[in-house]
Order: C-alpha cells, then sequence, then structure tokens
C-alpha cells in the first residue's frame, strides 16, 4: 500500500487543523502497517503437513487446531489458510492458530548530551519475526551538543603544492578555534602523500628519488607515497611544529597517490588516533587521482588488500600492491564512519565533485591558489555534512531485508536508506524503520545508524516458524487411542496410520484405499509417495524439499529458471510455477513491472497493445516493438469518404449529423498534398483527394483533405459541331480523291496497252481505211511559204 501527500499550501490552508491531524495520524498507521494488511489477506500453501509447515509458508497462513475440523480421507493441509477462510469453514476463534511478530528494547537510553552524549534511542531491540511479516519501528536520533570531532588532514605534497604547504603550516591552531567554538571539543591530525616510487609514476633515478625537485635551493624530501606525520590531537602547537618541519616532494604524472593514503587513514584506526567522535578527513590537492588497474603500468598486479600496513609511519606496501577501487574506498570510509572532504582546486572541482557522489556523506569545496580559505571551506564543509542525517544499515544477513521512511521531507517513500537534511544541534528526527525475514533463519544481529556517527543500533532478530499448540502428552481417543494430538491432528504411535492412526501397518486390503491415491486413474501418488490407508505420504525432491499435494503432484523446486536464479530470484515457487512478488511479472518473474520500456510519444505501445514483460504485446494485428505498424490493415478510405464530404465541403450523406457519425477523423483541408493515400468521388461525381495518418488507438486518424475537387466540366456543343462537320467532309474528300485514283490507274493502265500493241503491228504505215481524195486542187496564189 502507498500513501502519496503531495503539498498544496492554498488547499491545505483551508482544511480545519484537527481534521488536517487525523488524515496524517491515519495516513502515518497506514503506512506503518499497510504492509501487514496486505500480507494477510493471503495464504500461499506450499508442502503443508504440520502446524509448523504452515506457519512457514507466509505471512498470511494461521492454522486450526480444532480436532474435528477435517473431514475423512482429507489432507492435514485444510487447516492451513488465512484466519477468515478458517473461521468461515467453522474453526473456533480459540483454535485459530496465529503467531504474530513480537518487538522489545533491550536497551532504550534516552537521547542526551554531556560526557557520553546518547544521540540514537533505542539502543538495542529484540525482533521475533513471522516470514514474510514485516515489522516496523522507530529510531530516534538528536545531534548532541559538544559532540567530539576529529579531523585528519591530508595533504599531496607533490611540487606544485608549494605555495600551499606554507599557508598549512600556520593551519593549525585557527582550525582548532573554529571547531571548538562549534563543538567543544575537537582534535586535529596530519598526514601526507604523493605518489608510488616507481616508473611511470616517480622519476627513478637515485638522485631524483633523493631530491625529486626541480629548485636546487628548495628544501626537497625524498619522494614517498604515504607518510602518517601527527596522530589526533588537541595541541595546535603540536601541530603546527610537526607540520613546520614538512617540505615539498615530486612526481612525474598530474595523477597521485590520494586513494593509497586515503585507505591507510581509514584501515590504521590505532595509528591515527581516531576516537568515538565525528570523523572527518580533509584531502587537500590540486590533481586528479589513481585508482584500481593503475598500477598495471609499472607491473603491480597485487590488489589492495584494505589492511594497515604502517611501518615506522610509512606505507610499506605502497610499491607492492596496487591502487584501491573508488569502491572500496566508499566501503572502508562508510564502514569506519569517517566523512571526507576534499578540498581541491577549481580546475579539479568537477572530478572530485563526480568522485563524492559516490562516496556516501562527503563534501567538495574548492581552495584558493594557495590554500588560505582551507578553514572557512572546512568549516562549512562540516556544518554541512553534519546537518545532513543518513539511517543505513551494515551488510544484512541473507534473507533479512530493511527499508526506511522519515518524518522529512522526500523521506515518505520507502527506500533502502533514510535521510533528512538540516537538521541542526538539538533537532530531533524519527526514521521508521520496516524489518522483514524472507524465511526461516537462524538468530542473526545487524546494525543500523546514521552514517558518520560510531552510534549504532543493534537489532537481534529471530524468526518465529513453530506453533506453541499447548498439547497433552497423553494418547488420545480422538487417534483411536494409538496416537497423540498434536495442534489438532494426529501424530501415530510407531505400526499406525491415517488421519486417525486407524490403520495398522500390514493391512492387507488395500485396493480400495489405494484407489483414493490415483489421481484421474493414473500412477498411485503420481510416483512421488508412497499410499498409506488411502492417503498419499509424499517423498522428498531432489533439492532437499517435498513433494505436496494431494496426489504429491507439486514441488516447490522446479519452476522456471533466468539469470540462473529459480524465478529470477524475485518470486516463490509454488507447486512449479512461479508466484512473483510485487513488482515483477513474467513466467519466470524476470520482469520488472514498468512501462516505460514500452512507451514512445508519451503513449503504451500506441494504446494498440499491453505492456508484458517490458515488450509490446500487439492487438489487431499490429506489429514492431511499439505497435506502430499494421502490415495487413489498410487505410478505410471507401469508408472515410462520406466524413470527408461533409467535413470538407458541406454535402453528402453525413451533412446534418457530421459531427456525430464522424467522431473518429480529425480532419485538416491543405492546399497541396505531396501524396494522397486515398482518391473518392462525391455523390457530385467530383474526386476528392486525401491522405489519412493513424492516431493513437484503433480506427482514430488524422485526415488531410486537398481544398479543391476535380470536377467533370459540361459538352461544348460548337467543337461537337464543328468537329462533326469537318469529319464528314474529311470523309468526302477522301472518297473523291480515292475515285480520282482509281479512273487514274484505269487509263494507266490502258494507254500502256496501247501502248504495246503498236509495237507489235506489221504493217507499213498507212492506215489502210486510209482512202485518198479523188479531186485535188491547189491554191494558185500559194508559194508554199508559210
Amino acid at each position: 500500500m502507498k500513501i502519496f501527500i503531495r503539498r498544496t499550501p492554498r488547499v491545505l490552508s483551508m482544511v480545519p487543523q484537527e481534521m488536517l491531524q487525523a488524515v496524517c495520524l491515519r495516513g502515518l498507521l497506514l503506512l506503518l502497517v499497510g504492509t501487514q494488511v496486505y500480507t494477510e489477506e493471503q495464504c500461499l500453501k506450499a508442502s503443508v503437513n504440520t502446524c509448523g509447515d504452515c506457519i512457514k509458508s507466509g505471512p498470511g497462513c494461521a492454522w486450526c487446531k480444532d480436532l474435528n475440523f477435517t473431514k475423512t480421507g482429507e489432507q492435514e493441509a485444510a487447516r492451513c489458510d488465512t484466519a477468515t477462510s478458517l473461521k468461515n469453514k467453522g474453526c473456533s476463534t480459540t483454535g485459530i492458530i496465529y503467531p504474530k511478530n513480537d518487538f522489545t528494547k533491550k536497551s532504550d537510553k534516552p537521547l542526551g548530551a554531556g560526557l557520553n552524549p546518547v544521540q540514537i534511542q533505542p539502543q538495542e531491540v529484540q525482533l521475533d519475526l513471522r516470514p514474510g511479516l514485516p515489522q516496523t519501528f522507530q529510531i530516534r536520533f538528536k545531534r548532541a551538543e559538544g559532540y567530539p570531532v576529529d579531523l585528519y588532514y591530508l595533504m599531496d605534497l607533490s611540487y606544485s603544492m608549494k605555495d600551499d604547504l606554507e599557508n598549512v603550516k600556520q593551519l593549525g591552531n585557527n582550525l582548532l578555534t573554529e571547531l571548538t567554538k562549534i563543538t567543544g571539543n575537537a582534535r586535529i591530525g596530519f598526514g601526507s602523500f604523493v605518489d608510488k616510487t616507481l616508473l611511470p609514476y616517480t622519476d627513478t633515478n637515485e638522485a631524483k628519488l633523493q631530491r625529486p625537485c626541480s629548485d636546487k635551493n628548495e628544501p626537497c624530501q625524498p619522494a614517498f607515497g604515504f607518510q602518517h606525520v601527527l596522530p589526533l590531537t588537541k595541541d595546535g602547537n603540536k601541530f603546527r611544529e610537526m607540520v613546520a618541519k614538512q617540505h615539498i616532494s615530486g612526481n612525474l604524472d598530474p595523477p597521485e597517490g590520494s586513494l593509497d593514503a586515503i585507505m591507510q587513514v581509514a584501515v590504521c584506526m590505532n595509528d591515527i588516533g581516531w576516537g568515538n567522535s565525528t570523523r572527518l578527513l580533509v584531502l587537500a590537492t590540486d590533481d586528479g587521482f589513481h585508482m584500481a588497474g593503475d598500477g598495471k603500468l609499472a607491473a603491480i598486479l597485487e590488489p589492495n588488500k584494505e589492511t594497515c600496513e604502517l611501518v615506522n609511519n610509512k606505507y610499506s606496501k605502497s610499491n607492492l600492491w596496487d591502487y584501491p577501487s573508488v569502491g572500496q574506498i566508499a566501503r572502508k570510509l562508510e564502514e569506519k564512519n569517517i566523512q571526507p572532504i576534499f578540498a581541491v582546486t577549481k580546475k579539479m572541482e568537477t572530478v572530485y565533485t563526480e568522485l563524492s557522489k559516490l562516496i556516501p556523506k562527503s563534501a567538495v569545496g574548492v581552495l584558493s591558489e594557495d590554500s588560505s580559505n582551507v578553514v572557512k571551506l572546512i568549516v562549512d564543509a562540516y556544518n554541512n555534512l553534519t546537518s545532513e542525517v543518513i539511517m543505513a544499515h551494515e551488510a544484512l544477513p541473507d534473507f533479512i531485508s530493511v527499508k526506511y521512511t522519515s518524518d522529512c521531507a522526500g523521506g515518505e517513500k520507502p527506500s533502502d536508506r533514510g535521510k533528512c537534511d538540516n537538521v541542526n544541534i538539538g533537532k530531533e528526527v524519527i526514521f521508521h524503520v520496516t524489518v522483514t525475514v524472507d524465511r526461516c533463519i537462524a538468530s542473526q544481529s545487524f546494525l543500523i545508524g546514521p552514517l558518520g556517527f560510531s552510534e549504532k543500533l543493534k537489532v537481534n532478530v529471530r524468526t518465529r516458524c513453530q506453533c506453541e499448540c499447548d498439547d497433552s502428552s497423553e494418547l488420545h481417543p480422538h487417534c483411536g487411542g494409538n496416537g497423540k494430538v498434536v495442534c489438532g491432528g494426529c501424530r501415530c504411535e510407531s505400526g499406525f496410520l491415517g488421519q486417525h492412526c486407524e490403520c495398522k501397518l500390514g493391512q492387507k486390503d488395500e485396493a480400495s484405499l489405494k484407489a483414493q491415491c490415483r489421481k484421474d486413474n493414473g500412477t498411485e501418488c503420481e510416483g512421488k509417495g508412497d499410499c498409506l490407508c488411502g492417503r498419499c505420504q509424499c517423498h522428498s525432491t531432489d533439492g532437499g524439499g517435498n513433494f505436496y499435494g494431494e496426489f504429491c503432484d507439486c514441488d516447490d523446486e522446479h519452476c522456471e529458471k533466468f539469470d540462473n536464479k529459480q524465478c529470477a530470484g524475485h518470486g516463490k515457487c509454488k507447486c512449479g510455477k512461479c508466484e512473483c512478488h510485487q513488482g515483477y511479472e513474467g513466467t519466470a518473474c524476470h520482469c520488472a513491472k514498468s512501462d516505460e520500456d514500452c512507451k514512445i510519444d508519451g503513449s503504451v505501445c500506441h494504446n494498440r497493445g499491453k505492456c508484458v514483460c517490458n515488450q509490446c504485446e500487439c492487438e489487431r494485428g499490429y506489429k514492431g516493438p511499439y505497435c506502430k505498424t499494421c502490415p495487413t490493415c489498410q487505410r478505410p478510405c471507401q469508408e472515410s469518404g462520406n466524413c470527408v464530404e461533409c467535413f470538407a465541403f458541406g454535402t453528402g450523406p453525413f451533412e446534418k449529423n457530421c459531427s456525430a457519425a464522424c467522431r473518429h477523423l480529425q480532419l485538416t483541408t491543405v492546399e497541396k498534398l505531396l501524396k494522397s493515400d486515398c482518391r473518392i468521388k462525391d455523390k457530385e461525381g467530383c474526386w476528392m483527394s486525401f491522405t489519412m495518418t493513424e492516431q493513437l488507438g484503433f480506427d482514430k486518424y488524422f485526415v488531410n483533405v486537398l481544398k479543391d475537387r476535380e470536377c467533370p466540366e459540361g459538352p461544348n456543343i460548337a467543337a461537337i459541331v464543328g468537329g462533326s462537320l469537318a469529319a464528314v467532309a474529311l470523309i468526302g474528300l477522301l472518297i473523291l480523291l480515292i475515285v480520282k485514283g482509281v479512273l487514274y490507274a484505269s487509263d494507266l493502265r490502258e494507254w500502256k496497252r496501247f501502248e504495246k500493241d503498236r509495237k507489235h503491228e506489221k504493217t507499213s504505215g498507212t492506215n489502210p481505211l486510209f482512202q485518198n481524195a479523188t479531186t485535188t486542187v491547189q491554191n494558185p496564189t500559194f508559194s508554199g511559204d508559210s
């Protein structure tokens, strides 16, 4: 059950104060008991033969110990169910066994300041828990005034830090004075580092190892990895005296051996002198850092072993062990309750800001060019760190989980750590801690406390996995005098079996009893148990569990696996199927319930399917990772024609009820279309061109309609008449030409025949038909000249 409270000041100001308090109190109670109410609603029975098996099955399971609750031949598992179901089945109120959680404070000193301040309450608790049933309790925290502070100043002494060292030599009394103003009880210490004295980190020429500084007149100490100079002390003059003896050193590459030094400061508790205090580690540097793996450049393959290796106050394994990883540093600082303050130059601010994100309870401050602002930087970082309270636990035993909420802003949602900001000295904050055990385990304990503080709450955990039925040890008539009553069921004496110990071993007529052990006339007890007195006594599985069920047809060892884990570690195997924890799904519980991987453009699967196991299961033929396309679907052009006509042109059969009939379309008219999906005729015979783009979901479209329709033009009479006359004239002309051509061809043929005949005639050339004139008359005046 989740409760979300949204801040709405204007609305809340109108609500009566008493009502607001009642709502908040009710919400808090629901938050504290909500999980328990939810888990009591169901009982997921597994292999249940006894009351103890029932209690182990889940937090919602109860057991009925009434003697005659089960019917003849009925399995004892029928006694196991939710308390409500058992009552409905006739179990008496006094006969229901339902062990609940038990919470006891073993040490509960009040919060207070003084010589031995108490900042966390309670200090030790005992939890007796049912598996799966959460238990929520409160932790109170209040920063005590005058709580001691230990500050260890770890300085980079590479040559580029020369100016900074001169200012740090004057640091001691000023820093102690400022911290004492805040706490009244402060100590400071000092250490320095450069880098490993191997190539390529440092020049290994013997003369350079002894004097790595480039300026021959500059006081310079030999190259070194890390050296512890001054244990934590209240003497500011001692700090100044010891630091004054320090000189600059040098190396080759810009990254330094910072992580080597931090690891030694964290693990060498006695050498440094860390006390029961707020522990601060100030790292002052102007460069980055080497990390795990960089040691390979110098052929160093041995990983850092996280142990103190100071010999004569110098790190003896500097050239033998690799640099530690950032994860090792973060874990060790948290384990030792040390809060780092990275005092770095401006150019390194981004690098160490990213590093700070990986280390809880750390801060970053920017040094001036010569570290003159270091006191103010440390005081500001201290105030920020101590005003932020992060409640967390150390490594948890197996099968135990812890969640936190708080009364602080932003702390309402359960998380792996509780957090409160702006917690001033003397202010009390409350954290709600919910502890859950998944299964029956041996007694375990773990610590909870605010990061950066040495005070912790010890949590002792035991599991309640047995029933307390207060039965008699005598043989009982309910068990035929052959057994004892244990939580309502019979525990038979040796040689007797059955629900009421009515069967004696060696009975011969067992045919009818064995028939009761066959499921669908199959194998007795599915081959996974023995049929005794008509009831299956199930065998153990290969995995050490039990087969169970009326016919031994169930077990909790053979469910689908993912990532080599049964039910992916996010569910329980029940009768061969995975029952997923809240927030997971899939046949192997391998998928976190989330729609994020199925979302696109703010919708899940385009509203055309369901998100199952981080993938879209599409409907109605849609395909693709987000149900975007439908290869078999066609745009409903013809069906949409009437709607397009009424929307765009105000005509058609839907003219009067266009909005009601065409709600599935969102239409826009446009001047041009790059392409046309649909081309439909309207009732006037005009062509409408439009495109259809499907909206989210089904059968909804964006429609772009071309503004102008293509309508047919009327007939041109003049063109028709003129064309007809021209056609007639043309036809007549063609006929005349054809007749003329035929006649010409005929005449030509006759002429050729005539010429041919002339060539073959045999006369002298005088026409035999010609007769000369009988009388000749000559003109006497004709001279013959023309």
